[in-house]
């Protein structure tokens, strides 16, 4: 079996967070009716960004999550470029989230954590 990984990011809010930590840090949730993308980023800077000027904003705090992916599931994935030359992130179609999950190697870890003082 390939277990070559690639390392991914996501910027949450808290009520995505604690449905990560209620996974015990080994799944994403589905999405909602209208979020029909899950976006993982492809860089730390461009997750710490959006975790810190939008989760923030949207919901009191913001956290960086990094996850690795098995490469074979991911490749088929062409990375978006959304703005700047480091704004890349994945568009997986929601339907695809739970396979993406059962891809997951290893647990969701929590690399930052963002208040409004941060701002």
């Amino acid at each position: 079996m390939n277990l070559e990984a690639t390392t991914l990011f996501r910027p949450v809010g808290p009520q995505e967070l604690s449905l990560i930590v209620a996974s015990g840090y080994r799944e994403f949730p589905p999405r909602l009716p209208e979020q029909p993308i899950f976006y993982p980023v492809l860089n730390e800077e461009y997750a710490r960004q959006i975790a810190r000027d939008w989760n923030v904003k949207a919901s009191g705090r913001g956290y960086v999550t990094r996850f690795a992916v098995r490469t074979a599931f991911v490749a088929k994935y062409a990375p978006m470029k959304v703005g700047g030359a480091n704004h890349l992130e994945l568009w997986i179609p929601a339907e695809e989230l739970a396979a993406m999950n059962q891809n997951i190697v290893g647990t969701i870890e929590i690399i930052a954590e963002f208040t409004a003082a941060d701002q």
